[in-house]
């Protein structure tokens, strides 16, 4: 199989190379575990942070670090760099993310897209996740790190990568591609969300127009991500081709992150947007147009 001809994606082994650069109070390197909101398919998790995780990763939670809790949105910008810099991370860090999940990296990447929209220059994604990183017996350890507080000045927002609602309604008029990744049965309508996860919508389907491709569809059955050629061929089904503005979106755009990857960063598709709005915003919008059924 072809390799992904960037840095973006580092593997196991990788990992396990820069496992003492991670530890080390050196800010030049860090790896972080982005945990997905407790589920009832806790059982099919490798393991929460504090169970066990990369030695000298920092523990993040999506919703309570990297979320704001006064608006429906991500971080502000000055909370952004308090969170980031409280962890010991400065501006000239690597940064590795990974994440558990019912799907491998399910937050981690949204974590790395959040990075990447505040100018973030050297980010990358533990290929696999956890679940590739447990799986292969690579080492674990409970011991939480306590790093130096750094002072982050972030640049950005980079708003070319992010989609509002406004983006979205321009997209249905235009005609643009628009990637719904969720699951077959929320696209449908069948459901609205994957059972268990709080934060939904008072109605199911898709935005008209969309297409589905599950984010599922864009890995391997290991979790890693699927060759770039096993990429193109499935976003080629959809209509795109990386000649064309695109708007992913799922159920808060955590999973739609991940195709996002897929597309802007390893597929090098210049015009990709996430809409992380998405089902929980389009779902409860007065009037807003919805389809059902499989599209």
């Amino acid at each position: 199989m072809m390799e992904h001809d960037t840095d973006v994606l580092v593997s196991a082994e990788w990992v396990e190379d820069h496992l003492e650069e991670f530890q080390s109070d050196d800010p030049e390197y860090r790896i972080v575990e982005v945990n997905s909101p407790e589920s009832p398919a806790e059982s099919d998790f490798p393991s929460r942070y504090d169970e066990g995780h990369v030695p000298g990763a920092i523990g993040l939670q999506w919703d309570e670090d990297l979320s704001d809790q006064d608006q429906r949105d991500i971080l502000k910008k000055d909370e952004f760099e308090d969170v980031v810099g409280e962890h010991g991370i400065s501006e000239d860090s690597t940064v590795v993310f990974y994440g558990d999940g019912w799907i491998p990296n399910w937050f981690a990447l949204f974590a790395y897209w959040e990075f990447k929209y505040y100018g973030h220059d050297d980010v990358r994604v533990l290929d696999g996740g956890k679940d590739y990183w447990v799986d292969e017996e690579y080492p674990l350890t409970d011991e939480v790190p306590a790093f130096p507080e750094q002072e982050y000045d972030a640049n950005g927002p980079f708003e070319s990568i992010r989609a509002y609602k406004d983006d979205v309604d321009k997209a249905r008029e235009a005609g643009i591609p628009m990637v719904d990744v969720r699951s077959p049965e929320e696209f449908s309508g069948e459901i609205i969300a994957p059972e268990g996860l709080q934060e939904t919508a008072q109605r199911g389907g898709h935005i008209p127009g969309a297409s589905n491709v599950p984010v599922k569809t864009n890995l391997r059955d290991d979790g890693r991500f699927k060759d770039p050629n096993e990429l193109e061929e499935l976003y080629a089904e959809a209509g795109i081709d990386g000649d064309e503005t695109v708007v992913t979106y799922c159920r808060v755009g955590e999973r739609s992150a991940i195709a996002w990857f897929a597309l802007h960063e390893l597929l090098g598709y210049e015009d990709v947007h996430n809409y992380d709005g998405s089902w929980t915003e389009w779902g409860n919008l007065i009037r807003a147009p919805i389809e059902k059924g499989e599209g």
